[in-house]
Order: C-alpha cells, then sequence, then structure tokens
C-alpha cells in the first residue's frame, strides 16, 4: 500500500489552485493507498530560530521540556517524509517565491547528519529517493524564464536531501484572462493523468 504524503501550503485553502490540483491527483490514483495531509498554513510553523537548532543539537536525553516540543517540530515533519512513497507539495507563486510557510517547512527539513551530510565531494543526500509532484500554479508565465525563482529552488532543496525523483505539473496564466485560466489547467490535468499512469504501473 502506497503512502501519500500531501503538502498544501496555499493560503486559500480548498479554493486555491494547487490544492485543487493536488485533488485531482489523488482521484486519479488508484485504491488502496494511506493519506496523510499537512496543511502548512493551519501547522503555522515559526521562523527558524536558534533555540530550536540548539535543541537539533541537544541530545534527547538531555532536552528540556522547551527543547523536546521545538526539536519535535523538525522531528515529526522528518518522519513523515521518509514514511511517504510518494510526495505531493502544493505550491503557489507568491511574489516570485515560495510561500513562507513551506520555507519553515523546508527548514524542518533540512538536519544536517539526518538529511544531509558533508563530504569532501560535496553534500551527499540521506533521504531515500521517492516521487515527488510539485503542483506550481502561477498567475503569471514563468516556466523556463529567469523569473523563475521557484523551480530552480525546489530541485535544488530537494536533491540536496536526497530526493531527485521530481516531476513538476505547471498551471501558469491563471490571473491572465478566463481562456489562459482554462488552457493552464487543460494541460495540468493532461500531466496528472500521465503521472499517475506512470505511478500505477
Amino acid at each position: 500500500m502506497k503512502n501519500v504524503l500531501v503538502v498544501q501550503s496555499s493560503v486559500s485553502g480548498e479554493k486555491g489552485q494547487s490544492n485543487q490540483l493536488i485533488e485531482q491527483f489523488i482521484a486519479a490514483l488508484p485504491a488502496g493507498f494511506d493519506r496523510t495531509d499537512v496543511d502548512l498554513v493551519s501547522k503555522n510553523y515559526p521562523h527558524l530560530a536558534m533555540t530550536e537548532i540548539a535543541a537539533w543539537m541537544t541530545p534527547a536525553d538531555s532536552r528540556s521540556s522547551e527543547q523536546a516540543a521545538l526539536a519535535a517540530l523538525s522531528d515529526d515533519a522528518i518522519a513523515q517524509v521518509v514514511a511517504a512513497d510518494v510526495i505531493l507539495l502544493g505550491v503557489p507563486m507568491y511574489n516570485f517565491g515560495v510561500p513562507s510557510q513551506l520555507k519553515a517547512w523546508f527548514d524542518r527539513l533540512a538536519r544536517a547528519g539526518i538529511t544531509f551530510k558533508y563530504t569532501e565531494q560535496g553534500p551527499v543526500g540521506l533521504l531515500a529517493d521517492k516521487p515527488v509532484i510539485v503542483f506550481a500554479t502561477r498567475g503569471g508565465i514563468y516556466k523556463d524564464l529567469p523569473a523563475d525563482s521557484q523551480t530552480p529552488f525546489l530541485k535544488s532543496f530537494l536533491n540536496f536531501i536526497g530526493l531527485k525523483n521530481v516531476h513538476f505539473v505547471y498551471a501558469e496564466g491563471l490571473n491572465m484572462g478566463p481562456d489562459s485560466a482554462a488552457s493552464a489547467l487543460s494541460a495540468a490535468a493532461a500531466q496528472i493523468q500521465s503521472l499517475t499512469a506512470d505511478l500505477a504501473a
């Protein structure tokens, strides 16, 4: 049975196009999988602070109750990623970047000695690779243009922790009129059908 980790970062909730594309993807999957949802907007991770990093660096049996709670933010997030067979990331574009909620979650996944390590040959990701599907929704057109800061960042970060099997489902031009939006969502739906067929194979 597949474990599907659904990570949502749209402030629009169920009305967010990235979340709606995720639901289309889920609906197209064959039966027989477990689903775990992480709504990063309601989760509301705080900005990363030195107190939390210090908690990571303190042995578990020596942590105060406050440190244990801080370390659990990262430990739990990493455990969910490790347990997943497939990860679905909803990533709307806000002000040319990823949502700050998603960045805060990423900050909990990057743990030296746990999800990556440095070697003489450079950094090595320590997570077992698995498919990651990114649902990238944008009001304008950015794919393959210099203004697309999201795609290289997401690839770099996910690769850094060992996740190299990354696929993107783009829906762009969503705020450029109804015809543009309809065309973008139709193209995204076709990508979804292709990806779900590959996963089911």
